[in-house]
């Protein structure tokens, strides 16, 4: 049997380091084309592989690919797709095994969240009981830092570092206006249930009275009395007030603040701008004038201000799928271990995807504040690193400047489509 070819393929909210980790992983398989085939990525994720679009990255020049490191986005297209119980669905596993089997693809890598360490998890199981068993390496990527094990996410060191700059940058603003105008700024920053990237802006305050004043975290209930009081004390102790808020605040029913009552492609619900919801309850209760700014898309397609810890780990675990892979490893995923903080020091690990996945990792209650609009010593001793340095993008005219892959297509060897 001639060596087998792999399959890579990015899934959910891209960030601005994700590439990093393509690159990683595609340039370690080129060293090692002795044992592993080519490397095809799937055109919009795993849907890639469901219809047989693949993208062959032979085609690709050193160069291009070496770009990947500090190219934002998802360069092979991305995708929300949950895969469903093999039991509910088996005929996606059967034309994955059927794309597979037509194209001599023996490793499958999947680069994304809880969702996709979930996807891996399945692919690795139910493989090897339909007669063509595949090796799987989950490679953890997101911005909301919520995966279990690993100590932190490749995309969230990225994202932590725009949302402390954004909030300290804007806090300096609101201050020098707040004296006849503004006095109150609210910046909406992404997390659902794990309050992580809202406890990033934390770092922006180093003394009494920086930006940000008050943080909402999800893991806290919201007691709109306790924060309309501390708006108050705010505004007259510094004169404005500076507040970030995770798109995931909710009352202590669960009701998120800015629930607009639908679900997205992986059924969770899709939430609406909960910083204006925020500013108006602000205005009604004080009657103090706001401005107010969702982060949304920025915070994690900033690769002009991502940190160099993020870039390196990001590189780092697409890296080691491809070597453990080479071991005979399958259903595990690439971790981030903390060997110590000061001066810190990381390495990689692994875990289990049965471990992995579906697991949300949550804000320990001892990094935020007693009275919950804030963050702790402890808190701030683990988010400051991922945060540390600087890997700016090449510059032309003033501006980044990024790759864009050819992604010449694999010829289709199949006469079937494959309904999504």
């Amino acid at each position: 049997m001639s060596k087998k070819n792999a399959f890579y393929a990015q899934s959910g909210g891209v960030t601005s380091v994700i590439n990093a980790t393509a690159c990683g992983l595609i340039e370690t398989a080129r060293k090692h084309k002795d044992k592993i085939g080519k490397v095809y990525a799937g055109r919009n994720g795993v849907i890639g592989a469901l219809a047989e679009e693949l993208i062959d990255t032979s085609k690709e020049s050193a160069r291009s690919i070496a770009a990947l490191r500090h190219t934002p986005s998802g360069a092979f297209g991305s995708c929300r797709y949950k895969l469903k119980n093999p039991e509910q669905d088996r005929a996606q596993y059967e034309r994955l095994i059927e794309v597979f089997r037509a194209h001599n693809i023996g490793y499958f890598f999947y680069n994304g969240g809880g969702d996709s360490q979930d996807t891996s998890h399945k692919v690795s199981q139910i493989s090897k009981s339909m007669g063509y068993p595949i090796q799987c390496i989950g490679i953890p990527k997101t911005v909301d830092n919520d995966l279990p094990i690993t100590d932190n996410c490749p995309g969230f060191g990225s994202v932590a570092k725009y949302v402390a700059v954004s909030i300290r940058e804007a806090g300096f603003d609101v201050a020098s206006m707040a004296k006849t105008s503004t006095k109150v700024f609210v910046m909406e920053v992404m997390g659902r249930h794990a309050g992580w990237i809202a406890a990033a802006g934390g770092l922006a305050a180093e003394k009494e009275g920086d930006a940000p004043h008050i943080i909402l975290f999800p893991e806290v209930p919201f007691r709109k009395t306790a924060f309309m009081r501390r708006v108050k004390e705010c505004v007259k102790k510094y004169g404005y007030c500076a507040i970030v808020v995770s798109e995931g605040a909710a009352y202590k029913d669960g009701t998120f603040l800015a629930d607009v009552g639908s679900v997205d492609a992986f059924g969770h619900k899709q939430l609406g701008g909960v910083a204006p919801v925020v500013a108006q309850m602000i205005k009604d209760e004080a009657g103090y004038k706001y401005h107010w700014a969702v982060a949304d898309y920025l915070q994690r397609a900033a690769r002009h201000i991502a940190s160099k810890t993020d870039v390196d780990q990001a590189y780092a675990v697409g890296k080691a799928a491809i070597e453990f892979a080479l071991q005979g490893k399958t259903a595990i995923m690439p971790t981030i271990v903390r060997v110590s903080n000061n001066p810190y020091k990381w390495k990689i690990g692994q875990a289990s995807l049965a471990r992995v996945a579906n697991v949300e990792k949550m804000m320990p209650a001892s990094y935020i504040t007693k009275d919950g609009f804030g963050i702790t010593k402890r808190c701030r001793t683990y988010l400051a690193p991922l945060i540390k340095g600087e890997d700016y993008p090449p510059y032309k005219n003033g501006l980044p400047q990024y790759v864009e892959l050819k992604n010449v297509p694999v010829r289709k060897k199949l006469n079937t489509d494959f309904k999504i």
